[in-house]
């Protein structure tokens, strides 16, 4: 548009007399402020990956990702000042009943406990509506907190039991948006699992995260992230019997980024040699 407009000014300039200004009453539209940069994490970034107890912030690691509400917006800034990029975990796909919000969820949507996790319940990822204003909000707060990007955990509630007749489309439509509402937002957002779904969703997400995909073998379809340019963080677990540092060996030259953690995800890390 601001093209079309100075065309026309210089074009009326010129048929009102050669030399002269043009005519003052055409004033070209504003240039339009550039939209931020989105953060595409490279393969091969290091992170941290710490939920629970006092943030250890002494790793020397491009990203860590940390709670959305136990970090306080002082955490992140200490962070990012110290040149990381700091993401955002939260459950978009369960609802945990210790969560400030937990009582803004309609009962219609909570489905099946989440095994293994008490307090946990699947969320029915269909009702968008009903969902939205609440994951909205947290991603607002992620913003606001002055995170870079968004981990949301289990997007992969249709490979699950969740006492909901989801269906792959379904799942697809709901991380689709899920992804859109962080990138209007600036935030980057990473997709967590669902490997079923990598080759649908890599243009959608900008970066992927992964649990037990060297334990249980399924790395390898993570490959088109690598592929595009956007990272791989490959988290491992202490209590699933793998051997890290000849996983290590087989994924860094794959452009993964993998680390060893326990399971409550403290602050203990151990990373590739």
């Amino acid at each position: 548009m601001r093209r079309i407009v100075l065309s026309l000014a210089v074009t009326l300039a010129a048929c009102s007399g050669g030399g002269g200004s043009a005519d003052p009453g055409l004033t070209p539209e504003p240039t339009p402020t550039p939209a931020p940069t989105r953060w595409i994490p490279a393969p091969g970034t290091g992170w941290q990956w710490q939920l629970s107890g006092d943030i250890d912030t002494s790793f020397d690691v491009a990203v860590y990702d940390i709670d959305l509400f136990d970090a306080d917006a002082a955490t992140v800034a200490s962070l990012k000042a110290a040149g990381r990029r700091v993401v955002c975990y939260l459950s978009a796909g369960s609802h945990e009943d210790w969560r400030p919000d937990a009582g803004l969820f309609p009962r219609e949507v909570l489905g099946r406990a989440y095994d293994g996790w008490p307090g946990e319940r699947w969320l029915d990822i269909r009702r968008i509506d009903l969902l939205a204003p609440i994951l909205e909000a947290r991603l607002d707060l992620c913003r606001d907190k002055g995170f870079d990007a968004v981990e949301p955990d289990n997007v992969d509630g249709y490979a699950n039991a969740t006492g909901f007749p989801l269906t792959a489309d379904d799942q697809l439509a709901f991380n689709r948006w899920l992804a859109k509402a962080a990138h209007d937002r600036g935030l980057s957002i990473g997709l967590k699992n669902d490997p079923l779904q990598v080759s649908d969703l890599v243009g959608d997400f900008d970066w992927a995260l992964t649990e037990d995909c060297g334990a249980e073998r399924w790395c390898d379809a993570f490959a088109p992230f690598v592929a595009a340019g956007k990272a791989h963080f490959a988290a491992e677990y202490t209590d699933a019997g793998i051997d890290f540092p000849a996983f290590c060996a087989d994924a860094t030259p794959k452009g993964i980024s993998p680390i060893l953690k326990d399971r409550e995800l403290t602050a203990p890390l151990t990373l590739c040699p």
